[in-house]
């Protein structure tokens, strides 16, 4: 079965390792492609390829300024990823414990060693 454009939704867009660096780096101020470019090390052609790829799925914006243009994150279209990760917090939950409680034991033990 031939796999879905990636413009269809944000869960194709951010399967993307360099989307998601780019939405990273959105996620604290708006950014012109220079700036993404400089800041990323990665070639202009390309990072423009992602952020149409980014803004035809509605999670970057962008605001033309002169001759610049300004993109910027639209966090709101993360929502429905952020609400299906958030079904496996349960399993990530247990097991943290599990590791605070192994490292616990653990450092109990190198205490009562050194007793």
């Amino acid at each position: 079965m031939p796999r879905s454009p990636t413009t269809t939704d944000a869960f194709n867009a951010i399967a993307e390792e360099r989307r998601r660096e780019i939405i990273h780096h959105l996620a604290g101020q708006e950014r012109s492609v220079n700036d993404l470019v400089d800041s990323m090390g990665v070639a202009q052609p390309q990072v423009s390829k992602h952020l149409r790829v980014l803004r035809e799925v509605g999670l970057v914006n962008v605001r033309q300024d002169g001759k610049h243009r300004w993109y910027s994150l639209n966090a709101k279209q993360l929502k429905p990823v952020f609400d299906w990760v958030q079904t496996f917090e349960q399993f990530w939950d247990h097991q943290l414990a599990g590791v605070k409680a192994l490292a616990e034991a653990k450092a109990k033990a190198a205490k009562q060693e050194k007793s």
